[in-house]
């Protein structure tokens, strides 16, 4: 009989229990639950957000290179503009961006477009990365085409901890320079470029110097 008190009080007590903490214990679990799935939900959405930007910037590519297809400026200023508008946080519309630039600037000669599309890669890009590094430099070089010297000069100096880019920096500046009729500071900007690209000389470059009088020697 002690034993059977003993269960029924046993049973009581988890009736008591589950009483007061029952309701409060499944909301946690229901919580719990809610959170695991919902994080699953959400990596399942940003996985198929990549890739539809993926697959976007493939077109991107497949109409540039496309030298057959009439509409393919067109095109690659559409999906660009797609990539900007609803793939903002991902690096393929940096990566579109810097397309239809090229696009912009070598193959339709704006230069005001290619700044504009630039500067807003620019604007999205990690200061510090190589990329924005890539984006400034040709961000300068159509300043350069545009006469904006001050501008691209402001470009090339906003760049920092260029690494195997120095060159191409120093290089830029030399043109800048000369262009704005600075001819010491640009043959002091183009020997730096020189020292900097010791191991891939440029012939380009070497022409340059040697219209300032500068022999490979020196």
């Amino acid at each position: 009989m002690a034993e059977m008190r003993t269960d029924e009080e046993t049973v009581e007590a988890i009736k008591d229990w589950w009483k007061k903490n029952g309701t409060s214990l499944l909301l946690g679990v229901g919580a719990a639950l809610a959170i695991v799935f919902g994080w699953q939900a959400w990596q399942n959405q940003q996985m198929q957000h990549r890739t539809e930007a993926a697959s976007q910037f493939a077109n991107l590519i497949n109409a540039y290179t496309d030298g057959a297809d009439e509409n393919r400026a067109e095109t690659v200023e559409f999906v660009a503009q797609t990539l900007r508008e609803d793939y903002a946080d991902s690096a393929y519309a940096i990566y579109g961006a810097l397309v239809l630039a090229k696009q912009q600037l070598m193959d339709q000669g704006d230069a005001e477009a290619a700044i504009a599309t630039l500067e807003w890669a620019n604007s999205q890009a990690d200061e510090a990365g190589p990329l924005s590094l890539i984006i400034r430099s040709r961000l300068a070089r159509a300043q350069f085409d545009l006469e904006q010297y001050d501008a691209a000069l402001t470009t090339i100096d906003s760049a920092t901890d260029t690494g195997s880019f120095d060159a191409i920096f120093s290089e830029l500046r030399g043109d800048v320079l000369l262009a704005q009729g600075n001819t010491e500071e640009a043959k002091e900007a183009y020997m730096k470029a020189r020292e900097q690209s010791a191991e891939r000389r440029s012939g380009l470059l070497e022409l340059k110097l040697a219209d300032l009088g500068v022999g490979e020697g020196a």
